[in-house]
């Protein structure tokens, strides 16, 4: 009897006849419950050791922490946020598979984070290429603030903000595999590809130490290692994962727009805690960064309409709301090192290059169900080679001058940057899911995709039909 059945029925009907728990079930929760046990043990036998009563260090700011605090709310709000813009774009049968593939990742990346994932990114330093372990389990991660990243606020808080963005990012990869993928494994490549290309790319742009930093690449709120992470694997997983059943035979239009309405709108807010609190502190470069942060949002908005307008007679509310999503994406390496007059160019850009990316795949013969590849891929590519036309020390001093303030370096530095992350998640993720293919099947059956993700992979109905 389905869950479903199980729910319509009488609650003691539902009780009695609810399914079996099997061996194997009873297996994983002994296992589960003995694990928090040695963690929970570890945590009371080293509890000085992982610094859990920290005493609060008199150079914290009242004002930064609170900013930071806020802003890494507004970025968990992105995921669900997300959840909500892909769900209303895929069929009806796919709704709550879809959903739940972003939002799973506010668990099983919380876990990583915590258990080894911030001290790989933001640890220090082994080679340039990633960070050692010293800080597994937080251990260290105190009160006290990192100088490394941050001289105001709680080392803590610098992880939690950089956490949220880890939980976002696989989410993105989820709307190019729409439809197709197998819930389990699907959990498996969540794993390893935020150890495998997502630590180690944060690491590089973003660690100290890391080589794109050394280098002098900027990205400022993660072009290089959200967008083009995200765009690069999610090119790699349609490859691999091959077309939808029907794909170009039979329309799969979006099934209910008032969702992704609503998604783009949390998407939109929650965008400038990602930007303006990147600035780590509440001040006059995270003011600049909000402002240029709504203006290439603004001007995506416009140019998509404006393109829609000229090629094909009428504007779309789905492409008001991606050219909006187009100009968040570009802005996002650039917002804290470019004016809003750049900004304007930036996201008109954004929006107009984005759309011929989009009109352009089928061409390339390869589904991308939600346009990850097209919007945050190619969005995130063109904002980081900008950054390398527009930026200015004026804006930010620890940043350094664009092509059209005089300075053709960083424009190749920024070049250098986008190809080096682009190359990276494409070929790590191609093998990643081909390494796995070799375990499991990575597609659901034929006949599960007919019949859809959300009775197949979580015995649920998004509609009672």
């Amino acid at each position: 009897m389905g869950v479903n059945e199980l729910c319509a029925q009488d609650p003691q009907t539902a009780r009695d006849e609810g399914v079996q728990i099997s061996r194997g079930t009873r297996i994983w929760i002994a296992g589960s419950l003995l694990l928090l046990g040695v963690i929970i043990g570890t945590l009371i036998a080293f509890r000085e050791t992982f610094g859990l009563a920290a005493d609060e260090s008199p150079l914290i700011s009242a004002a930064d922490t609170g900013f930071v605090f806020i802003s890494a709310c507004l970025v968990m709000l992105m995921t669900p946020a997300l959840a909500l813009f892909y769900g209303g774009m895929v069929r009806k049968k796919n709704v709550l598979g879809t959903m739940m593939q972003s939002f799973v990742t506010l668990g099983v990346v919380t876990f990583i984070w915590v258990a080894y994932g911030y001290s790989l990114a933001f640890g220090p330093d082994v080679n340039h290429l990633i960070g050692n372990l010293s800080w597994a389990g937080l251990q260290g991660v105190t009160s006290t603030p990192n100088p490394s990243y941050s001289t105001t606020i709680p080392h803590q808080l610098f992880m939690l903000f950089q956490m949220m963005f880890a939980c976002l990012t696989p989410a993105l990869i989820t709307g190019a595999f729409a439809g197709r993928f197998k819930f389990n494994a699907y959990i498996m490549f969540l794993i390893l590809w935020v150890t495998f290309i997502y630590c180690p790319l944060a690491h590089w742009v973003w660690g100290d130490g890391g080589w794109i930093k050394n280098l002098g690449g900027l990205d400022f709120a993660g072009g290089l290692v959200v967008h083009i992470g995200s765009g690069a694997a999610a090119l790699a997983a349609c490859l691999v994962l091959g077309k939808r059943k029907g794909y170009k035979k039979e329309a799969m239009p979006p099934h209910n727009l008032t969702l992704t309405f609503i998604g783009a709108c949390l998407l939109w807010f929650g965008w400038f805690g990602f930007n303006a609190g990147s600035a780590l502190s509440a001040g006059g470069l995270a003011i600049s960064a909000f402002l240029v942060t709504q203006v290439a949002a603004g001007m995506g908005v416009i140019s998509w309409c404006l393109t829609e307008w000229a090629n094909r007679g009428r504007p779309t509310v789905l492409g008001a709301l991606s050219g909006g999503v187009a100009g968040l994406v570009a802005i996002t390496p650039a917002a804290g090192f470019v004016s809003a007059t750049a900004a304007v160019v930036i996201g008109f850009l954004a929006s107009l290059v984005c759309y011929l990316a989009v009109s352009l795949k089928s061409k390339f013969n390869y589904d991308d169900s939600l346009d990850v590849v097209g919007i945050h891929g190619v969005g995130g590519v063109l904002g980081s080679i900008l950054v390398g036309v527009f930026a200015s020390v004026l804006i930010n001093p620890d940043g350094s001058n664009g092509l059209i303030f005089g300075s053709w370096h960083l424009l190749g530095v920024q070049t250098v940057s986008t190809l080096a992350s682009i190359v990276f998640s494409f070929f790590g993720t191609w093998l990643i899911l081909t390494f796995l293919s070799k375990f499991t099947d990575l597609r659901i059956t034929e006949r599960q995709e007919m019949k859809g993700l959300d009775v197949t992979q979580h015995s649920e109905n998004c509609y009672r039909i």
